[in-house]
């Protein structure tokens, strides 16, 4: 049914209904993150099949067999297994500055599906790979799809979207990518008990399902308004009128027409972003993403089977509890969606962080006290680690998970909004791939104390938000740019740079 609101700016108001023009819009562009969960998901789990590791890396599956002299934290540290997994972020990080261009120029739904197509090749490779370097290869493949579709969905998301509901629909992206890792872990649970060893084939070649659904629904996909505004202005305010639900949007389509012009006039959007005026989105488009990753979460994602096992617990057990940790994942994420516009981001960051943070503190001094370098710990701790894993993963769904992708997409005005989302990307793509190198080899020399490591991060980005990062709820985006003017710290930047621009005028 469609809700009838409206968003009062210093334009005007903005009008408009939910259609469901927009909901099934969305739904098909978000299938860009249940690709990228999905990959998330499997290529945790495959690392952690036997079968896969005899195949690949048998150096790491002796480690795990034989070798009973080496500690529990260190039975996985391979460059070579990390990778497997980290190749596909270098290969993101260089796609989404192509993918900028790509949605300046041709729109967001070319982008869309350039992504699609890319990671549906590349799941092919995968789940046909006979050697380690065809694997790899697949993986960067993948990660060229992961780096057009983390650049333009978000956009294409907000763009869309009524600003009243726009938090809802983007945590959509964040939702879509939990959905793509629970299906994930599912498959892999199922593929494991396959006899013969080949099940992970299975599990790389299914990313194809997802991956032909975005490349076949992107052919179907409207663009965007603020896609289309420089280039047909008639179409553009049809395709307002249609996703909005009624005529009269002249307030919203007028905002649209001064920062399409605006944007015209700037050829560098690149150069145009390192603008004094623009440095609190700068600052935001590099921090917010640097923290999202140094919440610790992809070590949970890529690893937790790997993480299950090196306390003690057994191959089909680890993948069923990484079912659970997806479950929670999801759950928590859909939370967020239907209370991230009532209740605002800041709230959602500072509950999430502080709970991510105690559950991280548990985490360690269980394991530091109870792990030693050989043998496991006991069952009770095992499925108490567990729980607080979920409790971990509960406050990253509906904090830093869908709002670290949802902030840096609503805060940028149209000429510097595909440079601002590329280098969102490009920093989550850059820490994704050093905390996933990395990790394994923490892993083993920090031990526990690779827990403390993330939770200090955590105090740090939670104060951070407190200080720096003001309320966007509500704000229209081609409006945005008034709550730096209005914020306690941003105005003495964006301030004072009004401020000479008035006096150059006079």
């Amino acid at each position: 049914m469609a809700v009838a609101f409206a968003v009062t700016g210093e334009g005007g108001q903005y009008n408009g209904r939910m259609t469901w023009f927009v909901v099934l819009s969305c739904m098909m562009a978000a299938m860009g993150g249940v690709i990228f969960g999905y990959d998330i998901g499997i290529s945790g789990g495959v690392t952690s099949m036997e079968p896969f590791l005899k195949k690949f890396f048998p150096e790491v599956y002796r480690k795990m067999k034989e070798d009973t002299k080496i500690s529990n934290y260190c039975k996985f540290d391979s460059q070579l297994l990390t990778s497997f997994t980290s190749s596909l972020y270098i290969a993101g990080l260089v796609a989404s500055f192509f993918a900028s261009s790509v949605t300046k120029v041709f729109g967001r739904k070319p982008s869309i599906l350039a992504g699609g197509a890319a990671f549906l090749a590349g799941s092919a490779l995968g789940g046909a790979a006979f050697n380690v370097y065809m694997l790899i290869f697949g993986r960067i493949l993948l990660g060229i799809g992961v780096g057009f579709a983390n650049q333009s969905v978000p956009l294409y998301l907000s763009e869309m979207a009524p600003p009243r509901y726009r938090g809802a629909i983007n945590n959509g992206f964040q939702f879509s990518i939990g959905i793509g890792a629970l299906v994930a872990n599912l498959i892999n649970f199922g593929t494991e008990k396959i006899r013969g060893g080949w099940g992970w084939r299975i599990s790389l070649a299914m990313a194809g399902v997802p991956a032909s659904i975005l490349t076949i629904g992107a052919l179907f996909l409207p663009e965007t308004p603020s896609g289309l505004i420089s280039s047909d202005q008639d179409k553009a305010k049809q395709l307002l009128q249609r996703i909005r639900g009624m005529t009269d949007v002249e307030a919203e389509f007028d905002d649209l027409i001064k920062a399409s012009s605006i944007s015209k006039t700037i050829k560098h959007p690149f150069k145009k972003i390192i603008q004094r005026k623009y440095r609190p989105q700068l600052v935001m488009a590099i921090a917010i993403p640097f923290f999202q990753q140094v919440t610790g979460i992809n070590v949970i994602a890529f690893y937790a089977t790997l993480l299950f096992r090196t306390i003690g617990i057994g191959e089909s057990a680890s993948l069923l509890s990484s079912v659970v940790t997806g479950v929670i994942g999801v759950a928590s994420t859909f939370i967020s969606m239907l209370i991230v516009d009532k209740f605002g981001r800041r709230a959602l960051f500072m509950v999430g962080g502080i709970q991510m943070f105690i559950s991280q503190m548990l985490i360690g001094g269980i394991m530091a006290t109870q792990l030693g370098d050989h043998g496991t710990v006991s069952q009770g701790y095992a499925y108490l680690i567990i729980f607080l894993i979920c409790i971990y993963v509960a406050g990253f769904g509906w904090s830093w998970g869908p709002l670290g992708w949802l902030v840096p997409s609503e805060i940028y005005q149209l000429e510097i909004r595909s440079a601002g989302q590329s280098i969102t990307v490009a920093v989550s793509f850059i820490f994704t791939f050093i905390v996933a190198q990395t990790f394994l080899s923490m892993l083993c020399h920090l031990k526990a104390g690779i827990f403390f490591f993330f939770g200090g991060w955590v105090i740090v980005m939670t104060a951070f938000v407190y200080y720096l990062l003001p309320e966007t709820k509500n704000v229209p985006i081609e409006q945005m740019e008034k709550v730096w003017k209005e914020h306690w710290f941003w105005t003495r930047i964006v301030g004072e740079e009004d401020e000479k621009i008035k006096v150059q005028g006079v």
